[in-house]
């Protein structure tokens, strides 16, 4: 039962992070270009604390570390699209307190260790496992100093590229872990990778074909709208 509880987890977070790379998605379809919308980094906030706990959960080191690298990016990014500052000062608290709980409880009681030291994990594996989740997060780090440049919260081309590439990484490590999470989320995550490559490389948005269906163009517009 408690297994199913963690996997139950685990399917919720990716679920989360599949909303938002949908989200931006739908969005830059509809812009015709690619679009950082507020709504992304807000859901990567919240299901980054997810996964992180489900990473700690399952003993996974290549989880953990991937997790707590990038979850100051996403509060970059917020702080960028002007969005930091208008949160409530308890959710900005619990957005800083929970990932520097955790390690302070993983250090202190030697949890840590036993992450490090899984042995339903070969070295091998964990290496690779550590090996993706570092090219996959460097996107995001990658995506910070371009919009720092900027100004302005962006996606370049190489975020999409990097994604691609380490997102392949960890669906073979998926494979090996045998982590249903892992194996789902990466293989659906692919498709909205690919699709933004081809827009930054000005392919025609997939909603510039729906245009002349009146319906679909309506529906289209209402659901754009409530994305910031």
């Amino acid at each position: 039962m408690e297994s199913i509880l963690i996997i139950g987890l685990g399917f919720f977070a990716q679920g989360l992070f599949f909303i938002r790379t949908i989200a931006q998605w739908f969005k830059s379809e509809k812009e015709g270009e690619v679009i950082s919308p507020v709504i992304y980094w807000q859901i990567s906030l919240v299901a980054s604390l997810l996964m992180l706990t489900y990473g700690i959960l399952r003993h996974d080191f290549a989880i953990v570390v991937g997790q707590s690298l990038v979850y100051g990016i996403y509060i970059r990014n917020l702080q960028l699209k002007k969005v930091w500052s208008q949160m409530l000062w308890v959710l900005k608290v619990l957005a800083l307190a929970i990932p520097v709980a955790y390690w302070v409880w993983l250090l202190t009681t030697g949890n840590f260790a036993n992450i490090l030291h899984n042995d339903k994990v070969s070295l091998f594996w964990m290496i690779w496992g550590t090996t993706a989740q570092l090219v996959f997060i460097s996107r995001f780090f990658y995506q910070w100093i371009h919009s720092e440049n900027k100004k302005e919260s962006l996606f370049p081309l190489g975020f999409w590229i990097i994604s691609t590439c380490g997102s392949l990484m960890i669906f073979t490590y998926s494979i090996a872990r045998l982590d249903p999470v892992l194996f789902a989320s990466h293989s659906l995550g692919l498709f909205t990778y690919i699709r933004n490559i081809s827009l930054h490389y000005g392919k025609s948005s997939l909603f510039d074909r729906l245009n002349n269906i009146p319906v679909l163009n309506k529906v289209i517009g209402k659901v754009s709208d409530k994305i910031k």
